[in-house]
């Protein structure tokens, strides 16, 4: 394998030096296919020097999965303006940091090289910038045959275009006759079109301006209001939107009540979501009885909260589950102080006044404790990721990651594991893997590995069984095999490739237990739980019934 690894490194550099890009390419490709990234890095920076354009694509691509994004664009805007693939990397790379220059670059990319991700990335930021219409015109226009990743774009956004010019027409009609029913059910189409919000921004502006037509006409269409500006905009639309539910709930709409309660709850304003519910409760609203009896349920005021499960009726399933949970609940004394939630009004004080460490205790208390949405926690939260905490920092991405926002969370995910946190270390492992950076994910992996979990070590194990380092591998899936409970997907996937080293390792015979163990339930409990599509993963899994095979035919012959 070294022979190899210089053959191809030494021709990958001779072929840049002499501007044959074609075979670059190809030297190239036996890094990248091998999994050898480490190996080639040092042959890629040669390459670079030659001014080979893949190699400057390649290296970049690596460079950001490791982390190093300025290396990354710089790499990437030095060969962007003669190859269209740098231009698209390029431009993927600045839309994540957010600047403009990203379009620039996908249309350099698509006009001068036909780089059709460079093409459907316009698309989209047309689209973001608020033009459906105009992308989806943009995306069919000079169509290739073999182009077909740009029609469901396209279609998407003359979906969007269609339903907004549809709900114009609806509120015209609304507005010539004064009726907020007809206004209402206009822009209930919108709701549909939530996740295009939160993917493409720019969208919003229009839906914000129909659902204010609608709203002038229909107090029921400012509760869709509301809820449209909340779940877009959070906490920076929360007086409007808080001023629309009130003046619906005003005009007698009962869901405004409701989601009043809602709102707040989901804000972690405990006092006024509790405050709604009783109104929407007493009112007979059977969903606000029973939020109004968890929220009780949860500041462990279980008296209250069971005049309104038995106001619920003994029939309501829910409420018997939840009659049981609190007489378990009175039994077991205090509550976990993470979600005490009477701890809350002294825990924000100390918040208010700066301590970071008391606003990130304020967030998890409101995230475990009352179950508030993660769009209102980034605040309190993120000061202590900020100061240097790594679980903070892990919560911060999980964060990021339930509200769809791929690059804060992968760059929070990389802040924790780079100080130490073991499941950051899993998910920088994870998204190496991701991407086939196998070395670098193994390293991420022995890091996490580090807090002795089952699962961490098993994962060290099977990335050095893939690569071939069976010795390395021994010992952490032995551990595994030995230790951890039978019942567990990791025991099961580590006994496959326990036995798998120790076939390799010349033990046939301890391989045998292991194999057969792994074979028995693999297709069942682990094949299942990677993408059948996948074929890269797979290709690299062990078969735990084909090595027991080979390991019962070898000890058979040497029995004979």
């Amino acid at each position: 394998m070294t022979h190899g690894i210089q053959t191809h490194g030494e021709a990958l550099v001779a072929a840049a030096q002499a501007g044959d890009w074609k075979s670059a390419r190809q030297h190239s490709d036996f890094f990248v296919l091998s999994h050898l990234v480490d190996q080639g890095i040092p042959y890629w920076e040669r390459a670079v020097a030659a001014g080979d354009p893949f190699a400057h694509y390649t290296l970049a691509r690596y460079r950001k999965i490791r982390g190093d994004r300025a290396a990354a664009e710089a790499l990437y805007r030095a060969a962007a303006d003669r190859d269209s693939g740098c231009a698209h990397g390029l431009g993927v790379l600045l839309r994540e940091n957010g600047d403009p220059e990203a379009a620039e670059w996908f249309r350099h990319g698509w006009e001068n090289g036909r780089h059709l991700d460079c093409k459907v990335e316009l698309g989209k930021l047309l689209a973001a910038d608020g033009h459906p219409g105009e992308a989806a015109r943009f995306l069919m226009s000079d169509v290739e045959i073999g182009d077909i990743a740009v029609f469901r774009w396209a279609q998407l956004f003359e979906t969007v275009r269609a339903t907004f010019d549809q709900v114009a027409a609806d509120l015209d009609v609304a507005e010539d006759d004064s009726d907020g029913d007809v206004a209402a059910a206009a822009v209930r189409a919108l709701v549909d079109l939530q996740n295009q919000f939160v993917d493409y921004h720019g969208l919003t502006i229009e839906a914000a301006h129909l659902y204010g037509r609608a709203s002038t006409l229909s107090a029921a269409a400012r509760v869709d209001h509301a809820l449209f500006l909340v779940e877009t905009f959070g906490e920076a639309s929360w007086a409007e939107s808080v001023g629309l539910l009130v003046s619906a709930h005003e005009e007698g709409v009962a869901e405004a009540t409701y989601v009043l309660g809602a709102v707040h709850a989901e804000r972690g304003d405990l006092v006024e979501a509790e405050r709604w519910y009783d109104i929407a409760a007493g009112a007979g609203d059977r969903d606000a009885q029973w939020n109004l009896a968890v929220l009780l349920k949860r500041q462990q005021r279980y008296d209250e909260a069971e005049v309104w499960l038995h106001r619920l009726g003994t029939n309501v399933q829910k409420a018997v589950t939840m009659l049981d949970t609190i007489a378990a609940l009175r039994d077991a004394g205090p509550v976990d102080p993470g979600e005490d939630l009477h701890r809350l009004p002294a825990i924000r004080a100390r918040a208010e006044a700066g301590d970071a460490e008391a606003s990130y205790t304020y967030g998890k208390i409101l995230r475990d404790g009352a179950k508030a949405s993660y769009r209102y926690m980034i605040r309190w939260i993120e000061p202590a990721a900020l100061a240097g905490d790594p679980d903070a920092a892990y919560d911060l991405a999980d964060l990021y990651s339930a509200l769809r926002r791929p690059t804060l969370r992968d760059h929070w995910h990389r802040k924790a594991a780079e100080a130490g946190h073991p499941r950051a270390c899993r998910r920088m492992g994870w998204l190496s893997e991701f991407h086939h950076d196998y070395q670098e994910a193994e390293r991420w992996y022995v890091r996490a590995a580090a807090d002795g979990s089952y699962l961490h070590t098993m994962l060290v194990g099977k990335l050095k069984a893939q690569r071939g380092a069976y010795a390395e591998a021994e010992p952490f899936l032995r551990s595994v095999w030995e230790d951890c409970d039978e019942d567990t997907l990791q025991w099961v996937e580590a006994a496959g490739y326990y036995g798998l080293a120790l076939s390799r390792l010349g033990r046939p015979e301890e391989a045998q237990t292991p194999l057969r163990e792994a074979a028995a339930r693999w297709d069942e409990e682990v094949l299942t739980r990677y993408d059948v599509d996948d074929l890269e993963v797979r290709s690299r899994m062990v078969r735990p019934a084909k090595e027991l095979a080979e390991v019962e035919v070898l000890l058979a012959e040497r029995r004979a």
